[in-house]
Parts: C-alpha cells; sequence; structure tokens
C-alpha cells in the first residue's frame, strides 16, 4: 500500500499576519509549524501502514524552509517526503495549490491513498483537498473520522456529518480528508530524528511538474484578494458605574439607555 499525506506549514496561529498591499500572507520572520490538522492525516497513514504494510510518503508545498516540515514527518514515521518549492509556485490560490499537488501525486504514483487534513488553519478554506480529488478524479470522503475497513479493493470510511457520522465505501485510489476523531499524533522520536536529518528531500518546481510556469503561482490562480481591511468596532454608548453613582441611579441610567434605544 502506496499512501501520500499532504501537509503545509502554516504560521503559529497567533502569529498570522497579512500584507494588505498583496494580499498574501507574511511569512518571513515567522516561526512555522506542521499545520496541526494535516499531523492527524499523517497519524492515520502511519497506523494504516503499520496495519497493511506498505509506504507513506508526505508531500509539501511552500518555501524553502517548508523542507522542516516534511522532515518532521519523516521523523514520525514517514519514509520519504519531497517539497514543493519555486519562486513561480508563490501566490498559489486554492485551486493552484490543488493543481500543483496532483501534478506531484500523478507523478509519485501509483498510490491507493491520498490523506489530507481537513483544513489549513492559517486559510481555513478546506478546499485543498477536496480540490485535488476532483483533478485527479478520485472518489473523497470529507472528514474522515475512522477507517473501518480496507479489503476488497475498497476502503470503508466512517465520515462526520451534522447530524451525527456516515458510512461510505470509496474504492482504491481515493482520497480522505482526515478529522481530530481519527486519533492523537504521535510524537517524533530520536531514531526517527536521525533519520529524517540524513533524508534527502526533493525540491520540484513547474519544470519537475511537468508544467509551464503562467500554469501555477499567482499567474494561475483564478481568485484574487482584492483589498484586506482590519474590521473596526464602534459602539454608541455611555458608561454606567455603580461604585460612582450608586445602585439606584445606575439601575436607572441603565433602564433609561434601554428605553432610549426601544430595547424595553
Amino acid at each position: 500500500m502506496h499512501i501520500i499525506v499532504c501537509i503545509k506549514q502554516v504560521p503559529e496561529t497567533s502569529n498570522v499576519q497579512m500584507d494588505e498591499r498583496t494580499g498574501t500572507m507574511l511569512r518571513e520572520g515567522v516561526e512555522s509549524i506542521i499545520n496541526p490538522l494535516d499531523l492527524y492525516a499523517v497519524e492515520l497513514a502511519l497506523e494504516l501502514k503499520e496495519a497493511h504494510g506498505g509506504r507513506v510518503t508526505v508531500l509539501s508545498m511552500g518555501p524553502p524552509k517548508a523542507d522542516k516540515a516534511v522532515r518532521e514527518a519523516i521523523a514520525m514515521g514517514a519514509d520519504s517526503g519531497v517539497l514543493l518549492s519555486h519562486r513561480a509556485l508563490a501566490g498559489s490560490d486554492t485551486y493552484a495549490t490543488s493543481f500543483a499537488l496532483a501534478r506531484a501525486i500523478t507523478r509519485l504514483g501509483p498510490f491507493d491513498l491520498v490523506l489530507t487534513g481537513v483544513r489549513a488553519t492559517d486559510g481555513e478554506t478546506g478546499q485543498v483537498g477536496p480540490g485535488v480529488a476532483s483533478l485527479l478524479r478520485l472518489p473523497v470522503s470529507t472528514y474522515s473520522s475512522r477507517i473501518v475497513a480496507i479489503a476488497g479493493g475498497k476502503v470503508t470510511v466512517q465520515r462526520l456529518v451534522e447530524t451525527g457520522y456516515e458510512t461510505l465505501r470509496l474504492p482504491v485510489p481515493c482520497l480522505l480528508t482526515v478529522g481530530k476523531e481519527i486519533g492523537y499524533p504521535r510524537l517524533p522520536t530520536l531514531r526517527g530524528k536521525q533519520k529524517a536529518r540524513d533524508k534527502q528531500v526533493p525540491v520540484w518546481g513547474p519544470a519537475e511538474l511537468g508544467v509551464e510556469e503562467e500554469m501555477v503561482g499567482s499567474a494561475g490562480s483564478p481568485t484574487r484578494v482584492v483589498k484586506i481591511a482590519r474590521p473596526r468596532v464602534a459602539r454608541e454608548g455611555r458608561r454606567v458605574e455603580i461604585a460612582k453613582l450608586g445602585a439606584a441611579r445606575a439601575a436607572k441610567e441603565f433602564a433609561d439607555f434601554l428605553e432610549e434605544h426601544d430595547l424595553l
């Protein structure tokens, strides 16, 4: 069984900043981690490898420093990894990202499963996993919470829905986006870190993907961020302090205010 796991390196949630001029995320000088939700996909891949044999390949797209995320996944137990990194890939929207990942997965094939997190904490779109499945014409299960069985060329999956859970049976190859219910991600081991340090991580660009530079990155993105603005909350009101006015007067002031605004 060959399992490909797509991961993304994201800024620490508390450090996310946007460039209001370009509409892109500022990544330089910001500490980055593996997207926390992608770790569940890595964990599922490793559990399936332990149960059924095979190999796990990690695939990521990002700046050169995203090599660290790929090596961390290898330290967890993945067999190999590939990084998509090239100046032409910068500024990719979810479609261009899905397109580049799909081309890379095709080159890495044949494969049985493609796993992703349900979404990335920096963009919160949840579009890339299904986008990759669409471009590769794969059946897809989103918010997958448990693998029930793998037999007869089919994967039986339990997935989370608004009303509870539903069970799907998908032919392989297929793509699953994985939720937190799948299990707690393991930590990298010392032996795994040593393996990851010495492992060669190929870096691919448009040439390796077999595409023109105009087909990827901002040039190949059909959507654009046209404006970024910080919300400003402005509320009209007046401050009523019991310590200064006393309870009775403060209560009357509050009641008068509500009545003036037709809230009583």
